[in-house]
């Protein structure tokens, strides 16, 4: 399936599997997947938010998740830099579903290519529970709109 992606997807991917990297954490989820399309201008423009937005979102639900089962943590003792892993990140169920999903939203539009946007509609398309949709909606992305400019712009 990846031979299909065109180098700007490819390009997504490689940076979401950095940003779990960085986060220091084991996996790549979708919310790795969103925060690598914030690398790609015309998703970021899409979607409406920065990167550090993001990020801080994400640090921020990090936070509440700990909060609900009793673990306080300030936000300067997360990790945010890990060493350069020398294994391979694998990546979530969710992660591989939703490129699989990214697949067939190529396949509905006709395109032959995997691009960032057929990556992007896929995480639109993601229903609860998903990192990147509690993501989307901490950063007050409305889906619709979003899914109108992807539209507006192909």
């Amino acid at each position: 399936m990846f031979n299909r992606f065109s180098r700007a997807a490819r390009e997504v991917v490689t940076w979401a599997i950095a940003e779990a990297a960085r986060r220091g954490d084991r996996r790549v989820g979708t919310e790795h997947l969103l925060l690598g399309l914030l690398h790609d201008s015309a998703a970021a423009s899409a979607l409406g938010v920065t990167l550090d937005a993001a990020r801080a979102a994400l640090q921020s639900l990090d936070l509440e998740a700990l909060a609900a089962v009793g673990v306080g943590v300030d936000a300067g003792e997360l990790p945010t830099a890990a060493a350069p892993s020398t294994g391979h990140l694998p990546f979530t169920a969710a992660a591989k579903n939703t490129l699989v999903q990214t697949l067939r939203e190529a396949v509905r539009l006709g395109s032959r290519r995997l691009e960032p946007s057929h990556l992007l509609l896929a995480l639109l398309a993601a229903e609860r529970p998903d990192a990147a949709v509690d993501l989307v909606a901490r950063l007050g992305v409305d889906p619709t709109v979003v899914r109108s400019r992807l539209a507006t712009a192909a």
